[in-house]
């Protein structure tokens, strides 16, 4: 898969806001996000990559197909996770971020998994009086782990967006999923599904999400460096981390 430029200027405006919407003043300092590739191997040697559609009634990236994922919550940071991040994950996070959000980010990647597509990235465990984001994983008799997650690639929307986001995108294997939460019921994403990845092409995509997979090919043939997208006052970069 060929590597994209992220921030191609004939590419911003690809449908990421909603028509009609009038836009938010632009704001300086990106939000932290987190975002989770699940992925999963099929006997023919094809990989799949798990994607939900957002709503049309999303002001952001409106009918898009995406990861799932969001905005990191000050709670995350206090997740009853059953497993940390592994060394060579927290090292990378660290070198951007404290110990404490670097923990908060994959614990939102888990989190907004289990709220988007109803799985659960967890392990037997107890949690004693668990928020609601945590309560599907306390009713399974799991606690989310983060152990499973690899990092993939960073993105910082550019400046003068009216919305910004630090991204930092994980990855998985499906047989991270312990159990699917009971009685889900999918409202942020439409037509969750698995795509296989050379099949990714077809999809409706932000131009971010594209940059993601290419860089995801890249680290599926062997060890590669975590990089960054972003842009600089000399134009746009892309920087191993």
């Amino acid at each position: 898969m060929a590597r994209t430029n992220p921030f191609d200027p004939t590419r911003h405006s690809e449908g990421n806001e909603r028509p009609g919407v009038k836009p938010h003043p632009s704001v300086r300092k990106p939000a932290l996000a987190a975002s989770l590739i699940l992925t999963r191997q099929r006997a023919n040697g094809t990989t799949e990559i798990l994607f939900g559609r957002r709503s049309g009634d999303h002001v952001f990236m409106p009918r898009k197909y995406v990861f799932p994922g969001g905005r990191v919550d000050r709670a995350d940071g206090y997740a009853p996770l059953a497993s940390e991040p592994a060394g060579p994950v927290r090292e990378v996070l660290t070198r951007c971020m404290t110990e404490r959000r670097a923990r908060a980010a994959a614990a939102a990647a888990i989190r907004e998994t289990a709220e988007e597509t109803g799985l659960l990235i967890g392990e037997s465990g107890t949690i004693s009086r668990p928020r609601p984001a945590w309560q599907p994983f306390a009713a399974a008799g799991l606690a989310p782990a983060a152990a499973p997650l690899d990092l993939v690639a960073r993105a910082i929307t550019p400046p003068g967006r009216p919305r910004r986001f630090d991204a930092w995108f994980f990855r998985a294997p499906e047989e991270a999923v312990a159990a699917r939460a009971d009685a889900f019921t999918a409202s942020e994403l439409e037509d969750v599904r698995w795509v296989p990845l050379e099949e990714t092409g077809s999809l409706d995509l932000p131009i971010i999400t594209r940059f993601v997979l290419a860089e995801l090919a890249g680290h599926m043939k062997g060890p590669a460096p975590v990089r960054c997208a972003r842009v600089t006052p000399k134009g746009p970069r892309v920087d191993p981390l």
